[in-house]
């Protein structure tokens, strides 16, 4: 079994956010970048997973990045990938990207197409569907739960007001969440072997971006907290229905 798993590059969620080129790119300058937690904690350890049941599988990681991504594709392959490809490209449009991932895939014979839900910095949750509609593959997004027996996966996916069970065979892409896998930390075996694990460069495909960032915008700063006394209710409930708009 051969299993894809998409990761990315995001801000630390300690970083502190700010912007250049007339507010279109996040200044890089001090900002620590990690593995996209969606795709670490949930599509790769959960890969591993079913990678320990079956030691003949082989897991390859993928992104779409330039070199400054290379250390946390090192980090991944050090938690438990086989052999890591990178896209040698700096795109955020989410087409652009998925279609980079597409055509290494579509020759590659993978049985499985990991992605996490959705990436912290952007939340788009529109990558793994687009792989899957590119590939003409089943597409299963917001997996919990996951679960494969010979060619046929059971999956359990969040939906609204409760769980929805689907039952697919492969070949398949599952954007996956919280539940499919518990979080792991590499160890000093992993750390030794991930220097000496291939690391692909590949050159992007001429694929035309769908969209462009405009400008972003930190959100407006907080007001700062008033305290009302306890005895003073008419002072709270006035402020609640005035400046709150509460009541």
């Amino acid at each position: 079994m051969k299993i894809l798993v998409c990761i990315s590059k995001t801000p630390d969620t300690t970083a502190k956010i700010a912007f250049t080129d007339n507010n279109r790119k996040f200044a890089a300058d001090g900002v620590q970048w990690i593995i996209n937690p969606y795709d670490e904690w949930y599509a790769l350890v959960r890969a591993i997973e079913l990678k320990e049941k079956d030691p003949s599988a082989v897991i390859h990681l993928i992104t779409v990045g330039t070199a400054d991504a290379d250390p946390i594709i090192r980090k991944a392959l050090a938690l438990g990938g086989d052999e890591a490809l990178r896209v040698n490209a700096d795109g955020q449009d989410s087409f652009f990207i998925a279609s980079q991932i597409a055509a290494v895939a579509k020759d590659g014979g993978y049985d499985l197409i990991f992605t996490g839900k959705e990436t912290i910095d952007y939340n788009g949750s529109s990558v793994g569907g687009m792989i899957a509609a590119l590939l003409d593959l089943p597409y299963i997004s917001l997996a919990a739960k996951f679960d494969l027996a010979g060619n046929s996966a059971t999956i359990v996916r969040e939906v609204e007001g409760g769980e929805e069970t689907e039952e697919v065979s492969l070949p398949l892409v599952v954007s996956c969440q919280k539940g499919m896998a518990e979080q792991r930390i590499p160890n000093m075996k992993g750390i030794m072997g991930a220097r000496t694990k291939p690391l692909k460069v590949l050159d992007p495909q001429p694929v035309e971006a769908l969209t462009e960032i405009v400008s972003f915008e930190l959100p407006p700063t907080k007001k700062g907290v008033k305290m009302i006394p306890a005895e003073n209710a008419e002072e709270l409930i006035r402020l609640l229905h005035e400046e709150a708009k509460l009541m």
